[in-house]
């Protein structure tokens, strides 16, 4: 069977450190990984970009096609994609830009690549900006055991929440600063704060999943003695998985929420979330700080 055209610009990228031929030759361009919104298959895509003040953006342009491309539908649903550029590779958070944000941000696109003018003039729909926001270690620190992993991913969550609840205050302010007649505008950091409290849940559901896919069978044949626990814990995790469901309840309904009982809401799921992390780490820190990681006999 032929090899697809993507395809063979995805090994002449990863073979040549990031340097295609074709049409995308002396242009920046990136692998995109994608979770498929409704099949959950990782998708990986050439996707040109663009570097802005700091930023990695990417523009769902289509080739001035009616419809969003399937990446740009995925990233919607699981916002948490793998990012390949050049010689490296690392998680971002797939943000698009809204309002005022994303017309600056297509403007200063279209200084770096013309083309997408003409592709936006060609179409009536308004081609989405995305912001790739690097998923950033916490500080670092060496990492020798598995307690220290989950230390690792645990400050990232928390992090991520914390994003959650600085954004949550960022679109209510811009509501009440709204002025004049008529309704406010649709804030701009609705689709941030969407995104992150999607990044956010998705990557705590991944992380029990593993926990009680791997993790506690594997803790449990060596500590018999401690299996209620580790059923306990499992037992937290339907519960967690409720209060995700809830959240993002809650978030759909952001712009009519009333802001004092968002902001109720958010901190009673979030001190229960913060609470389950606690309690997480003081079962099973002792436990996992005996066991070295990456796990012996397998390579890092």
């Amino acid at each position: 069977m032929p090899m697809s055209f993507n395809q063979s610009v995805i090994e002449e990228f990863r073979a040549n450190e990031g340097r295609v031929g074709g049409p995308f030759e002396g242009g920046d361009l990136l692998l995109l990984t994608t979770t498929g919104a409704t099949s959950g298959a990782q998708h990986t895509t050439p996707v040109g970009c663009v570097r802005h003040d700091g930023l990695l953006l990417i523009v769902a342009s289509a080739g001035g096609s009616d419809r969003h491309p399937a990446w740009y539908h995925n990233l919607l649903a699981h916002p948490l994609v793998q990012v390949e550029l050049g010689t490296e590779e690392f998680g971002a958070v797939a943000v698009p830009a809204e309002g005022a944000r994303r017309d600056l941000l297509f403007e200063a696109a279209v200084r770096t690549a013309p083309g997408y003018a003409d592709y936006q003039a060609g179409t009536d729909r308004t081609i989405p900006v995305v912001v790739l926001e690097r998923v950033e270690s916490p500080a670092p620190k060496e990492i020798s055991t598995l307690a220290d992993k989950l230390m690792e991913v645990h400050t990232w969550l928390r992090g991520q929440l914390d994003h959650v609840r600085r954004e949550t205050e960022a679109h209510f302010a811009a509501r009440a600063a709204h002025e004049g007649p008529g309704e406010p505008p649709a804030p701009g950091l609705g689709l941030q704060l969407r995104q992150h409290c999607l990044a956010f849940c998705e990557s705590l559901q991944f992380h029990h999943t593993a926990e009680d896919a791997h993790l506690f069978p594997g803790l449990a044949d060596h500590h018999p003695h401690l299996r209620d626990t580790f059923e306990r814990l499992r037992e937290e995790h339907l519960t967690v998985a409720r209060l995700n469901g809830e959240l993002l309840a809650l978030l759909s309904d952001l712009t009519t929420a009333d802001p004092d009982r968002f902001r109720a809401e958010l901190a009673r799921m979030s001190e229960e979330l913060t609470q389950h992390l606690a309690h997480e780490e003081e079962s099973l820190l002792p436990l996992l700080s005996e066991i070295p990681f990456p796990p012996m006999g397998r390579e890092a």
